[in-house]
């Protein structure tokens, strides 16, 4: 009996050989019980416990009815989307992902597995996408009694190249684009890219003043301003209806064009319509789907005014920063089939119980949060600076975003730093928010005796 036991974990251990060195990979079918064991020269039984024993080992899946198949790997705390590096517990990069979402997902891509839908899917799609995703988008897209015209959307891989594409169709090389004080650090890098000079605009606790956007365009002229209205990255400012009219009234006095980037915007359950309501010749709304789903596979949506949507075409084509027809056909059926919704409504609710634990951990702070958001913005207690403090928390095996990262301008960046709740498991969050609360009750030389 000990050898026959022997024998299939054997078997198994060969099997789980091939998972480990990609000869099998996630999603391929295992042969079905019978044939594996013809080909194994292994009777019916021990195949049996061969899938038994991958199955303990979390390496494969049943299905009733369809087979065994290779699972994909536990996914770890954090996303990996830089280089690998020491830190345990990422708090800087903020993809949420909820434990439904892959099931709701795995639905939604079944009819693209069908050839002659697959086929379809493959073909390169213009930058205004298809019938089917700009109607689906703008149903998506719809807040406050606003929806967009289909016709407007257009469509790019991800949000970065949404954002990338607005600009290059906006403020050509050596041109001046406004953006918020603190902001959105990608668009740094694509500013840089594309040859423009950010300008730093003073904001309150509404968001961007209008008066000093006035004042900024008046001394050197600006082609466009950058800004978050909702759920600000990393402020947590969502810029309530009296400011948004003042910014839409200065935007036409002006003649200047804004680039409202929307991303967080789902969370917020608000009902404030967004800026392109209030000034749609004079905004381009920008969103995506990877904060809605994930990085992984996800498209950029822009939605331009009356005159923009050929430049702006034009800018996504030569960027090469397009939407590939499968990632389009397959957001399109998850937004049309219902699992959009479902995830955002899960996330909304995760984000919320994020939120309950950083006001938990770091009550007695100054932090600023918005209940919806996955964020918080930390005003660290003296005597600390936020480089010291993302050193301290380093060491403790946690990363945190300085302030300097968010701002626009060479004046120095405030002693804060931006706490991303998004990424680990709430547990191990709750732990490491602990643990910085522990530092900013002590100081930095507490820390570099630790």
């Amino acid at each position: 009996m000990g050898c026959l036991m022997e024998d299939y974990r054997l078997v198994a251990d060969a099997v789980a050989a091939d998972i480990a060195a990609g000869r099998l990979r996630p999603g391929d079918r295992l042969l079905p019980q019978r044939v594996f064991a013809r080909r194994r020269g292994i009777a019916g039984s021990t195949a049996g416990r061969v899938y038994a024993e991958l199955a303990r080992r979390g390496l494969v899946i049943g299905e009733v009815g369809r087979g065994t198949f290779v699972r994909a790997p536990e996914r770890s705390p954090g996303p990996a989307l830089v280089e690998p590096g020491s830190t345990r517990v990422d708090l800087e990069l903020n993809y949420p992902i909820v434990p439904e979402q892959p099931a709701l997902l795995a639905q939604g891509l079944d009819p693209l597995l069908r050839p002659d839908v697959l086929a379809s899917a493959l073909r390169p799609v213009a930058a205004h996408g298809t019938p089917a995703a700009r109607e689906a988008t703008a149903r998506l897209l719809a807040r406050g009694g606003w929806a967009p015209d289909p016709a407007r959307v257009a469509f790019a891989g991800n949000g970065r190249q949404a954002i990338a594409g607005a600009v290059a169709a906006l403020v050509p090389p050596g041109a001046r684009l406004g953006v918020e004080a603190l902001t959105y650090p990608m668009i740094k890098s694509i500013a840089g890219r594309l040859g423009v000079t950010l300008i730093p605009i003073a904001c309150d606790e509404a968001g961007l003043r209008p008066d000093a956007l006035a004042a900024a365009h008046r001394s050197t002229p600006l082609r466009a301003v950058y800004l978050q209205p909702t759920l600000h990255n990393p402020l947590s400012v969502t810029m309530p209806p009296s400011r948004r009219e003042e910014l839409a009234a200065a935007l036409h006095d002006l003649g200047l064009y804004a680039l409202e980037d929307t991303i967080w915007a789902f969370l917020h359950e608000g009902d404030e319509p967004p800026l392109a309501a209030l000034a749609p010749e004079r905004t381009i709304l920008l969103d995506s789907l990877s904060k809605r789903l994930a990085p992984g596979l996800t498209v950029g949506f822009a939605v331009t005014p009356p005159g923009q949507a050929a430049p702006l075409a034009a800018a996504l084509r030569s960027g090469a920063w397009t939407a590939t027809g499968f990632a389009l056909e397959a957001t399109t059926r998850w937004m049309t089939g219902g699992a959009v919704a479902a995830v955002v409504a899960a996330k909304r609710r995760d984000a919320a119980e994020r939120q309950r634990i950083a006001a938990r951990s770091l009550a007695g702070f100054t932090v600023r949060a918005d209940p919806h958001g996955y964020y918080c913005w930390w005003e660290l207690p003296e005597p600390w600076r936020a480089e010291t403090f993302v050193a301290a928390a380093a060491r403790q095996g946690i990363a945190v975003t300085p302030a300097a990262s968010f701002s626009a301008g060479v004046q120095s960046a405030p002693p804060a730093v931006r706490v991303g709740l998004a990424s680990p498991p709430t547990a191990v969050l709750s732990q490491a928010l602990e643990t910085l609360a522990a530092l900013g009750r002590g100081t930095p030389e507490d820390a570099a005796a630790d």
